[in-house]
């Protein structure tokens, strides 16, 4: 693809989505894909995986068939489509028979871009159903959630095993899998039982840096989960429990201290469950106390936190869940209690009957989350290695990190330690270890080991702290332990170093614990915000979608922080395309006009457009000035706009919006631009409608036969005249 191609892709991506550039790995993916290729994406959650197949859906001819798994995650991503004015539908089981066949013929009449469906749906054989399916002339199938298709994974659902036979019935059909979290193991997985023979696979950063990872005792858990959410009431969150009847108790706990709060559990009705979902999706309740069935189908933006009351099975899991908060980019909390308890607990629930090697995986992840529970270092750090990708050692955003803490120098105690585990033979476990070296008298101490020299030489320390050297020294792999169900401490290569002097051993510990609770005063017009988020709620009741589904949190902020003024403002706040500010723009102006009148305040954007232009990595010889210039002189040594897009390789749109500055300032004629019957009808459309800044409502009016380039010069050369 070249960059005339890739131009064009920002310029869809702006007009439908409203963002100006690609995150992450979207745009080597949507050229995947767009080139028919399989594609595997593993992408964090928040980071934009749905945006992957919806702008190759609206590139290509057909139509693309989406699974998902939940029916209202369904709902949700539907409903965002048709906010962005895309046709998008979807068939599942909360439908009646005549609802359904009203989408069946849509699709066959080529009214609908995406159609969702549940994995069920999908038959091994069934001659019919593929029939339909070829009628609608697929472009693309996109596996949604693909980590459910593997027993590896942490949310296996059987019902996936079945979607290789779209490969099989449809080769050349370009299949994507998208998911948020997979291992190596869980990644092979996913390509095998897919029948994808050599697909691009594609592994974005899985760090999510605006969330803020937090590891606290579990001591007074519901003292603490409530002084929390007394300093963030306007926020939003999930608290994960392990139980139903704990959803139950904390909810009903949280709710007699005066909290917005519902609990949320497999065992209830669907209805309720529903209800529940329903409420907190529209802001109408705050938190939710659920247990792991509240999971894919959270699709909302705005969630600030999430509390997990238990410990998860898996750092997949894990990840999974904390990803829901902060998907719109903003500061967000992941808080974990921590106990050992739980951890016991959890090894009897992830045993699996008749299956050794899935219990071994099983176990062998949820040894994985102890370590990261009490892990001495940077959370983000182990996170992110677990996945596979480096990150230093400080992220500035943990518990850790943010801990007042100190280097200490125990290379002493380090080899009293080392030489202990030596002298009983390299047999014995952890507490065994600290006993002898606090010179125990309990009988468990073998006899012949008391008369060792090493015996009772670490008694000036408390067992806590040798359990802190033990652990951090096995994390730093000064050492090692089995892997069976005794964990015998053992040497290595580098503890002989240690004992020979051969090496210092320095440790970083914390010297207090972390404020959560301390947290930056934001630097937007809170009181703006709120007015802003009011009226995005009326209109999303009036449409009976979540409230971000019309613009997310973030788009809020940059309002409220910016004050746009007009409807070209508004095309540069993040999240408004074309078909947003002609349909929600004229509401959010009329506050942001009134409040900044009441305050005496002015727009912003100026300021706005100053930082995305440091943020645009460019050189000085193309800084905007010099290459719109460029433009301008390519134009008048006598080549036309598709001429000069082709020579500096950008889009023709980019040249038309260059010679529009031009146009506006009066240094190019119009009619050198556009011939002299469409000017006039662009002119008179926009004295007729008073429009002068989106450009949607008025290509809706003008017709294919002039376009947006033509249109948005038209507009400047009658700005100009205006005055």
């Amino acid at each position: 693809m070249d960059n005339v191609q890739r131009s064009k892709l920002k310029d869809a991506l702006k007009h439908f989505f409203g963002y100006d550039d690609f995150r992450l790995n979207q745009q080597y993916i949507i050229e995947s894909v767009l080139d028919g290729k399989d594609t595997l994406a593993i992408m964090p959650t928040g980071g934009g995986k749905s945006i992957c197949y919806q702008l190759p859906a609206l590139l290509l001819p057909g139509i693309t068939i989406v699974v998902s798994p939940l029916i209202a995650l369904m709902k949700d991503q539907v409903d965002a489509l048709q906010a962005n004015g895309i046709n998008g539908a979807f068939l599942n089981s909360s439908q009646s028979a005549a609802e359904q066949q009203d989408i069946v013929l849509q699709a066959r009449n080529g009214r609908v871009k995406l159609l969702y469906i549940a994995p069920e749906r999908i038959p091994n054989n069934n001659s019919s159903f593929f029939a339909f399916i070829r009628d609608l002339n697929p472009s693309l199938f996109a596996i949604d959630e693909a980590h459910c298709i593997s027993s590896w994974g942490h949310d296996f659902r059987p019902e996936y095993l079945k979607l290789a036979v779209l490969k099989n019935q449809f080769p050349h059909v370009p299949v994507i899998a998208l998911t948020a979290s997979a291992d190596k193991l869980t990644q092979k997985d996913i390509v095998e039982k897919l029948s994808l023979p050599k697909p691009e696979i594609f592994i974005s950063s899985f760090n999510r840096p605006n969330i803020h990872y937090f590891i606290q005792n579990k001591k007074n858990v519901l003292d603490k989960i409530v002084r929390y959410l007394k300093q963030h009431p306007d926020d939003n969150g999930i608290i994960y429990a392990l139980s139903r009847s704990s959803t139950e108790t904390i909810a009903q706990s949280l709710r007699s201290e005066g909290f917005s709060a519902s609990h949320y559990h497999a065992g209830m009705e669907t209805k309720d469950r529903s209800k529940v979902q329903e409420a907190f999706q529209r802001d109408e309740m705050k938190v939710i106390v659920a247990t792991i069935a509240f999971g894919m189908g959270i699709d909302k933006s705005n969630v600030r936190f999430v509390i997990h009351h238990d410990v998860p099975k898996n750092i997949e899991g894990y990840y999974q869940e904390t990803g829901r908060a902060g998907r719109d980019g903003l500061h967000s909390d992941a808080i974990l209690f921590y106990s050992a308890g739980d951890i016991i607990k959890l090894r009897k629930f992830v045993e699996i009957e008749n299956n050794q090697a899935q219990t071994a995986v099983s176990l062998k992840k949820l040894q994985q989350m102890q370590e990261f529970c009490e892990s001495e270092s940077c959370r983000r750090q182990y996170l992110l290695e677990y996945f596979g990708e480096s990150f230093p050692a400080y992220c500035g955003s943990c518990d850790f990190c943010l801990s007042n803490l100190e280097e200490k120098d125990v290379t002493i105690d380090a080899q009293k330690l080392l030489s202990a585990i030596s002298r009983t033979g390299e047999r014995y476990g952890a507490n065994y270890i600290i006993d002898f070296l606090r010179g125990s008298a309990s009988e468990k101490i073998n006899t012949a080991h008391k008369d060792l020299k090493t015996y009772g030489i670490g008694r000036h320390l408390k067992k806590e702290e040798w359990q802190w050297m033990i652990k951090m020294m096995l994390q730093q792999k000064m050492m090692a332990k089995t892997n069976d169900q005794y964990a015998t401490l053992q040497l290595n290569a580098k503890s002989w170093e240690i004992l020979k002097a051969a090496t210092q051993v320095k440790l970083v510990m914390k010297k207090e614990p972390v404020q959560v609770e301390d947290e930056e005063k934001p630097d937007y017009e809170q009181d703006l915000f709120k007015q802003l988020r009011s009226v995005r709620l009326d209109m999303a009741d009036k449409e009976l979608v979540p409230a971000y589904a019309i613009v997310a949190d973030n788009s809020l902020v940059e309002m409220a922080t910016y004050f746009p003024q007009t409807f070209g403002d508004l095309l540069h706040i993040s999240g408004f395309g074309d078909y947003k500010v002609g349909k929600y723009g004229a509401a959010f102006l009329k506050v942001i006009k009134t409040y900044c009148e009441e305050h005496k305040l002015s727009s912003r954007m100026p300021v706005r457009a100053l930082k995305k232009e440091k943020r645009v990595k460019t050189t000085v010889a193309q800084g905007p000035g010099l290459t719109m210039q460029q433009t301008f002189r390519m134009f008048n040594d006598g080549l036309n706009i598709g001429e000069i897009a082709e020579q500096r390789n950008l889009s023709q749109q980019t040249i038309e919006n260059h010679l529009a500055v031009f146009v506006a300032n009066g240094d190019l004629d119009i009619h050198k631009l556009v011939v002299k019957n469409k000017l006039d009808k662009i002119m008179e459309v926009i004295r007729a409608t008073g429009q002068t800044n989106a450009l949607k409502p008025l290509k809706d009016l003008l017709g294919d036969d002039i376009t947006y380039g033509e249109i948005r010069l038209g507009l400047e050369h009658y700005k100009k005249l205006a005055g």
